[in-house]
């Protein structure tokens, strides 16, 4: 690598740590911790975020002319999608709170890279987890045990939903973890042209 490719390097790491990634990079780790300790997300961490983004993106908006839209937008994304997931049981509420916070900060359309982002972070953290609680075959036996269920009932014709009882469970990773992982790798992957 010559100066000029480091330069360039440097400039683009700089890139990403402005003061609004700042931010919220900031707020997505300490969510995170907080998150680890407690099993819950402030609101007042998450409106706070949300109330920053709002003020700091229309006062100067990323895309000319857009002002309060950008972030009110961002937050739409970030809250629909995971609430499907809150709604199915399968996430907390602070977790979607927390993605339409990201989104306050990002826009619609780099909340929608973050989120994917966090659905791939959610995958490959998650098998760490339960592979450091050492519950992985429980984790397998509950997924077999859905897809089985899961196609009977399809072939059947009949709806069925499988509830895992708490007790069977592989464990519970604090998902604000995910979406601090999820988020970050988004933001570093945009600035070097990965997406």
């Amino acid at each position: 690598m010559d100066s000029q490719e480091l330069v360039a390097l440097l400039h683009s790491i700089g890139r990403i740590f402005d003061g609004r990634t700042n931010l919220l990079i900031v707020l997505l780790i300490l969510a995170a911790v907080i998150d680890c300790r407690t099993r819950r997300i402030p609101n007042a961490l998450v409106i706070c975020g949300a109330l920053f983004a709002l003020v700091y993106n229309t006062m100067h908006p990323p895309l000319a002319h857009y002002y309060y839209v950008f972030p009110l937008a961002g937050a739409m994304v970030g809250l629909l999608f995971f609430l499907p997931l809150y709604l199915m049981r399968s996430m907390g509420a602070g977790d979607v709170k927390l993605l339409a916070m990201v989104g306050a900060f990002l826009g619609p359309l780099e909340t929608l890279y973050a989120a994917l982002w966090t659905l791939i972070a959610g995958g490959v953290l998650s098998v760490l987890f339960v592979l450091m609680q050492g519950t992985a075959r429980r984790m397998f036996e509950n997924l077999s045990s859905f897809v089985s269920v899961g196609l009977v009932s399809a072939v059947g014709g009949t709806p069925h939903i499988h509830h895992i009882a708490a007790r069977q469970s592989a464990g519970k990773m604090p998902y604000a973890i995910v979406i601090a992982t999820g988020t970050m790798a988004s933001l570093v992957s945009h600035q070097f042209g990965f997406l």
